[in-house]
């Protein structure tokens, strides 16, 4: 089952990213179902599932399904380009091939489901300090930071929610650094930040600036290393 889904993601990203210039997906943006790249992307669909497949008679379904699905999934993304985010339409786009290929795998091979085989308790751990690095961690930060009202720049300057993201994402880097042991990769995170936040503490002589960023940063990165080390001792509990 494994190999055939893996198979199956291989060719998809050989149709879909490797061997799709942009000129194509401009031009089917433009002329949607008249563009004659739609077709030609999905004769590039078919010829890489059939080449990863080896050629193998049996698997005829499986390639028409998704080459037929792939087709009417991108025709409806090409129609709602102008009212969706694209940011969105594309997650909800490859979700969907995703969710194709799973259909395509489950005619051929039987999915092996064991629920019993889940941890429901480390999986609910896992979940709680995901939401708590990114989301609860964001709050509290907030919360200690924005008693001293300091605008770093106008929102012109930056973009929307930007330092947002950048702090959930730097978050989930620690966490996952700490939980897979690699401590030196967390200063080299550290580093990377502090070489690109030179340039604002450089042109800026306010010493108020420097200590927010620090307090900021040191804030972030102390919340994602002591709940991924609460998290390792809990699932530590739990496995005895």
């Amino acid at each position: 089952m494994i190999l055939l889904f893996i198979k199956l993601i291989f060719a998809h990203i050989i149709g879909d990213f490797v061997f799709q210039p942009d000129s194509w997906v401009n031009d089917k943006k433009k002329r949607k179902h008249q563009s004659p790249y739609l077709y030609i992307h999905g004769l590039v669909h078919a010829i890489s599932l059939m080449l990863v497949l080896q050629l193998n008679v049996a698997y005829w379904a499986g390639v028409l399904i998704i080459v037929i699905s792939h087709l009417l999934i991108d025709l409806i993304k090409l129609n709602l380009n102008s009212r969706v985010n694209s940011v969105i339409l594309f997650f909800c786009d490859q979700l969907a091939h995703l969710l194709v290929i799973a259909a395509v795998v489950g005619i051929y091979e039987d999915y092996m489901i064991r629920l019993k085989a889940i941890n429901q308790a480390e999986l609910l751990l896992f979940i709680t300090a995901i939401l708590t690095v990114t989301i609860v961690s964001g709050v509290i930060i907030k919360e200690i930071i924005t008693r001293w009202d300091l605008q770093e720049d106008s929102t012109e300057d930056s973009l929307e929610n930007a330092g947002k993201y950048i702090g959930m994402l730097e978050r989930l880097f620690v966490f996952a650094f700490v939980v897979t042991n690699h401590w030196p990769a967390i200063g080299f995170l550290l580093a990377a930040k502090s070489v690109f936040r030179f340039g604002d503490l450089s042109k800026s002589k306010d010493r108020k600036l420097t200590e927010y960023i620090l307090i900021g940063t040191l804030l972030s990165f102390g919340l994602a290393i002591t709940t991924a080390l609460g998290y390792l001792h809990i699932a530590g509990l739990l496995s005895e």
